[in-house]
């Protein structure tokens, strides 16, 4: 199942947290990319925060995963979940072959 986790920065972080959470929060991200539950990653050029494209069992298990994460776990960032999958309507393109 694919979910869009959309993070945005509810709490700013000082530069003492900052040192200390992004130290954390990098190594954590990147082995769920190379674990394969995080498939593509994109900063928001909207708003700080990042949009993970997840490769899970279940919305569950996405917020589970996002929620361990150290901005999330600390109160700076939260994650909005969509669970996403195949534009179904252009199947209906390919009927009249």
């Amino acid at each position: 199942m694919k979910v869009l986790a959309i993070g945005s920065i509810v709490k700013q972080l000082s530069p003492e947290e900052r040192q200390q959470v992004m130290s954390r929060e990098v190594p954590d991200t990147l082995q769920l990319y190379l674990d394969g539950r995080i498939e593509q990653f994109w900063y928001r050029k909207d708003k700080p925060g990042v949009i993970f494209l997840m490769n899970v069992d279940s919305v569950e298990q996405a917020q589970a995963t996002v929620d361990a994460l150290p901005l999330t776990s600390g109160g700076f960032a939260q994650y909005e979940l969509m669970s996403v999958g195949p534009l179904a309507p252009l199947g209906l393109l390919l009927q009249g072959k």
